[in-house]
């Protein structure tokens, strides 16, 4: 069975995302990209040296990928749309993750001007892909103003502290007719795993494959753990109960 996520008119059988932020070289980055498979890569647009090959952490993304620019460092809805703009005249294409943070204790995005960037790029004829504190009023503004997904965070970024916001998302999940790419915090192959059984459409993780001991190997795991829970999620997990249920009867024992 073909399992495609699809996002406008693009058909994604992978569904890891992977940051680029945070790799100690840009030959590792493309190492993790080419072992893992991944197809969809999200790059700061501040991180791109458009003047440098070398340098260039572009020239490190395979052809085959889709490159996601996102907004990093913008404080505000209008920050974020001039970084977008950017991002696509200089060749980034449509995608956009719509980052706006002016929180730098916690790094929380700001909802309200995310919401406020989201309508004016989708008007604008970007794929939005915003990065939001998990809230379903929220959610239901985005896809109003046009988001094509929501990301919402699972911890606060860079913190590998797993899915601390799981009841908001399976919440998000249930209520919201988009796909639910959770984004931030993730940890552990098992925790993304964990957040595809909920019925995830897809995980984006930068610092747990980034900074672990053996980034290519992780990313692999990363890799096997989202299509594990992406099949777990689609066989229809069994219901748990409270009391106990033998596996086999208790009637019919040999005498």
């Amino acid at each position: 069975m073909n399992d495609y996520l699809e996002i406008g008119e693009v058909k994604l059988e992978n569904r890891l995302f992977l940051g680029t932020g945070k790799f100690s070289s840009h030959t590792l980055m493309e190492e993790v990209i080419g072992q893992s498979g991944v197809q969809v890569v999200t790059v700061a647009v501040r991180r791109i040296d458009f003047e440098s090959k070398e340098d260039n952490v572009l020239q490190y993304v395979p052809q085959r990928c889709i490159l996601m620019p996102n907004t990093s460092g913008a404080r505000n809805a209008l920050e974020a749309v001039r970084i977008a703009r950017i991002a696509r005249a200089s060749g980034g294409g449509n995608w956009v993750k719509i980052e706006v943070i002016s929180d730098h204790r916690y790094l929380l995005p700001d909802n309200d001007e995310t919401i406020k960037a989201t309508e004016i790029l989708a008007h604008d004829g970007f794929v939005v892909f915003p990065y939001m504190n998990p809230d379903l009023m929220v959610a239901k503004k985005l896809k109003e103003a046009g988001a094509a997904a929501v990301m919402p965070l699972g911890a606060p970024i860079g913190s590998n502290r797993g899915l601390q916001t799981r009841e908001m998302i399976r919440i998000l999940i249930e209520e919201i007719d988009l796909p639910i790419i959770v984004d931030a915090g993730i940890g552990k192959p098992s925790q993304a795993a964990e957040a595809m059984e909920m019925g995830a459409a897809a995980v984006l993780v930068n610092t747990a494959i980034a900074t672990s001991e053996d980034p290519v190997s992780m990313a692999i795991a990363f890799d096997y753990a989202v299509k594990a829970g992406r099949m777990a999620y689609l066989s229809g997990p069994a219901a748990t109960k409270q009391t106990a249920e033998p596996s086999s009867p208790l009637t019919g024992f040999l005498r």
